[in-house]
C-alpha cells in the first residue's frame, strides 16, 4: 500500500478525519479488518471534534494498538504499556500529543482543507514501523 496516496485519497474523496484515515491505513498495512462501529466510533476524533486536544492521529493509532494486540491474544496490561510506550514515542518525534500544538492554526474556516495531509502521512508510517518492531 502506498502511503501518500491512500491518505490523499481518504482525505479528498472520502473527506475522512485523521484519526480513521490511520485507523483504515493501519488495518491495511496489517490487514486487518474492522465492522462499521469500530470507524464511526472515531468520527470525533480529530482532536476532539475539533477542539483541538489530543490529536486524532494519537488516539487513531492507539486504537489500532488495541485492536491488534487483541487480536494477536496480548493481556490488557501489555495493550496498556505498548500504548504508553506509542504515545511516548510520538511525543518524542512529533513533538506533542496534542491537536492545539500540532495544527497550530485550528479548525478555522480560513483553514486550508486537510492541512494535516503530509503530518498524518508521517504519522500512519511512524506507527506502522512502532508496531513492527515491539515484541
Amino acid at each position: 500500500m502506498n502511503i501518500i496516496e491512500a491518505v490523499h485519497e481518504l482525505y479528498w474523496n472520502n473527506d475522512i478525519n485523521c484519526a480513521r484515515t490511520i485507523l483504515i491505513c493501519l488495518g491495511k498495512l496489517f490487514k486487518i479488518e474492522y465492522n462499521a462501529q469500530t470507524l464511526h466510533s472515531a468520527i470525533g476524533l480529530h482532536g476532539a471534534g475539533g477542539f483541538r486536544a489530543q490529536c486524532g492521529l494519537v488516539e487513531g493509532g492507539l486504537m489500532f494498538i488495541g485492536i491488534y494486540y487483541s487480536q494477536l491474544g496480548k493481556t490488557e496490561e501489555t495493550i496498556v504499556s505498548v500504548c504508553y510506550d506509542y504515545a511516548e514515542a510520538f511525543k518524542q518525534r512529533f513533538g506533542s500529543l496534542s491537536c492545539y500544538h500540532l495544527r497550530p492554526d485550528g479548525f478555522t474556516e480560513n483553514a486550508p482543507p486537510h492541512m494535516c495531509e503530509k503530518l498524518t502521512c508521517e504519522a500512519v508510517s511512524f506507527a506502522y514501523e512502532f508496531i513492527k518492531k515491539q515484541p
